[in-house]
């Protein structure tokens, strides 16, 4: 990611004739050409992540705090205003080019159902947020690529330019107490980035090991690494190694940063202390430095052709990703080949290319940084918006009569008449909140809410907390909430009161050796919550259907639950899972029609169900006459999408359940 620092003159290369500023490195340049170059290559052909941008934190914050400590010990005035209008004008038009240019893809490639995530992301990425949105939604990142946002890589930027914002404060503030208390500059910068360091790393640790997907993106679990750059460029001056360990260094080093992403599980580890090794490998190479023996690491990382590369590393990190994404979506595919990835990475590298010369060098001269950053603010905001504004007044137009042009399950039910005609199908996004079931209330407002601190944040109620008939407790996964927009309509007309208790992954059982550990403190607090409030029926998924074979045995461990809830005079209904497939059958539909996306049932499903060996009391429901009616799964019915992706049920589709929801629940429990 070259110019994430621009205002350092020693990052660029002198014009050819011209004589080298001092303090120019030419290796960093060529390191971060190899990082950006490790980051794309792991992305395209590796699907793993390689800490190449563990690297770019550690040489940003490293540039940045050796300018820093310069200014302030050459008593020159920090200017923070200025700083930030001239880092972030050379930073926003090539983000803007780029996220326009993806938006212009997306509307060409990408199926329809995706947009209104990719449209949020973007807004994300231009405001520098992106971390924080995808740490709320504690996405995988590296799941399948085919299915991710192309903006998705946007994250890091957010979390540097973050930093960019934090860091000249902090060195203000410490030049503020060292001409306070008349201490020496760089020991007061010592203690408040060493204070950085071990509180951030600490928290990176800890958030690492009980949410990693959540601690990946988190801007408060990197700050000890921007932390470590700035610590090396206090110690730097004191480090004098000889000629031959400086060169070992640079090898070992450069070894280390090349080989992490097949040597560490950085999927399941980083941020946490896992990530000193690129660190480190990083730090070794800055310190090894110019060695000037022809059998350096530098002598290597100084070459033309690499250093050159690292003038157009920021724009070629911002292409990559998308370019990589869209033509997944396009060629429905989840991973390419050598010929695919090699087209990828060129395309990416020409698209580079034509930023950094007509977009970034053109604007880097410039001296209107304020009037820079409001035009590619501009450009990317107003179309943006538009789109948006029509997409969404399109749909609320079609919503304003919501039975009659999406009935979904309704037209599948005896007496229905009039299935609509002419009014294209609703797309469902999995990261819109209104595609999936929600209660209004969080549990912390409610008199009885669960104390279990496990159950903060996952729990949710309706409002009728005192004056309800009965009261329905709905404990699982995903799986779990898509049920709560057939029960929702249900409670409202009979004054039931519904709560609900969510966690991601975690299907109702009890205590099992084959959940997680965290799976097992959510259940075990579940039950235990459920026996203290005794609700009069609790509602849990009773299969895990599977998406490559016929089968969706009982959760195991729900006939525990089941049996200790019972005996406390507590019914429990199982709902039969829905089919799950190995493909997004929305984005099936979207791309190749309807027809040739349904799947028989019997492919699917368990042949029996309820299991005949099942001896409980637990009552079942089954809706698979209706999810794939005439035992054919279906990505359409009723001009609803049933499916959200490969294997949950959209909000609309469920919510078409709810009268026959409710007729079947009241007759398996005899209410």
């Amino acid at each position: 990611m070259a110019h994430l620092f621009p205002t350092l003159a020693q990052v660029r290369p002198s014009p050819a004739g011209k004589a080298r500023k001092p303090g120019y490195r030419p290796e960093l340049q060529g390191l971060r050409a190899l990082a950006v170059l490790m980051v794309a290559s792991y992305h395209v052909w590796f699907g793993r992540v390689s800490g190449g941008v563990d690297v770019f934190l550690l040489i940003s914050a490293f540039l940045l705090s050796m300018s820093f400590l310069r200014k302030v010990e050459s008593g020159q005035g920090l200017h923070l205003r200025h700083y930030w209008a001239h880092v972030f004008k050379r930073l926003l038009p090539a983000a803007a080019v780029v996220i326009l240019g993806t938006l212009a893809a997306t509307a060409l490639f990408v199926p329809r159902s995706r947009w209104t995530e990719i449209l949020s992301q973007a807004w994300s990425s231009l405001l520098y947020v992106q971390n924080w949105a995808l740490a709320a939604d504690s996405v995988d990142y590296y799941a399948d690529h085919s299915m991710a946002s192309p903006f998705q890589h946007f994250w890091s930027l957010s979390v540097q330019g973050q930093v960019f914002i934090l860091w000249p404060l902090l060195f203000a503030l410490s030049a503020l107490i060292a001409r306070t208390a008349q201490k020496r500059f760089r020991s007061v910068v010592l203690y408040v980035f060493g204070a950085v360091f071990a509180a951030s790393l600490a928290f990176s640790v800890s958030e690492t090991y009980t949410n990693q997907a959540h601690a990946y993106f988190d801007t408060r679990t990197r700050l000890w690494e921007f932390a470590f750059g700035t610590l090396l460029a206090l110690a730097l001056p004191y480090l004098k190694p000889g000629g031959a360990f400086r060169v070992a260094a640079g090898w070992c080093g450069l070894a280390a940063i090349l080989s992490g992403g097949f040597i560490l599980d950085v999927q399941g580890q980083f941020p946490g202390y896992v990530a000193l090794w690129p660190l480190v490998a990083a730090a070794l190479v800055i310190v090894a430095g110019q060695t000037g023996s022809r059998y350096g690491a530098d002598r290597f990382l100084s070459w033309g052709p690499l250093v050159r590369m690292g003038d157009m590393s920021y724009a070629l990190y911002l292409w990559h990703w998308p370019v990589l994404v869209i033509y997944l979506a396009w060629r429905d595919r989840q991973e390419v080949g050598p010929v695919g990835g090699a087209l990828i990475i060129g395309l990416s590298l020409l698209l580079a290319y034509l930023t950094t010369q007509f977009v970034e060098k053109p604007l880097r001269s410039g001296k209107r940084a304020v009037a820079v950053i409001a035009v590619c603010a501009a450009v990317v905001a107003v179309p943006l918006g538009v789109l948006q504004y029509s997409l969404k007044a399109a749909d609320e137009r079609l919503l304003a009569e919501a039975e009659v042009n999406y009935p979904g399950a309704r037209v599948l039910l005896p007496g229905y008449d009039g299935e609509p005609t002419g009014v294209p199908v609703r797309p469902a996004s999995n990261a819109d909140p209104e595609s999936w079931g929600h209660l209004p209330l969080d549990c912390s407002k409610i008199p009885d809410g669960p104390s279990d601190p496990v159950l903060t944040g996952i729990c949710f109620s309706t409002p009728n907390t005192t004056s309800a008939e009965r009261t329905i407790l709905i404990i699982g996964s995903s799986h779990a909430q898509q049920w709560v927009e057939a029960v929702e309509p249900m409670a409202e007309t009979r004054n039931y009161r519904v709560i609900a208790l969510l966690k991601g992954g975690c299907s109702f059982s009890d205590v099992t050796d084959v959940d997680t550990a965290e799976c097992n403190r959510f259940n075990e607090a579940a039950i235990e919550y459920a026996l203290d409030l005794k609700p009069d029926a609790v509602v849990a998924v009773a299969t895990a259907a599977m998406p490559e074979t016929a089968a969706d045995p009982l959760v195991v461990g729900l006939p525990e639950a089941a049996e200790r809830l019972g005996k406390a005079g507590i019914e429990v209904v199982g709902i039969r899972d829905n089919p799950r497939f190995t493909f997004d059958m929305q984005v099936c539909a979207e791309q190749k029609g309807a027809d040739a996306c349904t799947i028989p049932a019997a492919d699917k499903l368990s042949p029996v169900f309820p299991p005949t060996d099942y001896a409980g009391d637990m009552a079942f429901l089954d809706f698979s006459d209706l999810i794939c009616p005439e035992g054919t799964c279906r990505p359409v019915i009723g001009n609803t999408y049933v499916y959200l992706d490969n294997n949950h049920l959209t909000a609309g589709f469920t919510g078409s359940l709810a009268t026959e929801f409710e007729r079947r629940f009241h007759q398996v429990l005899g209410w």
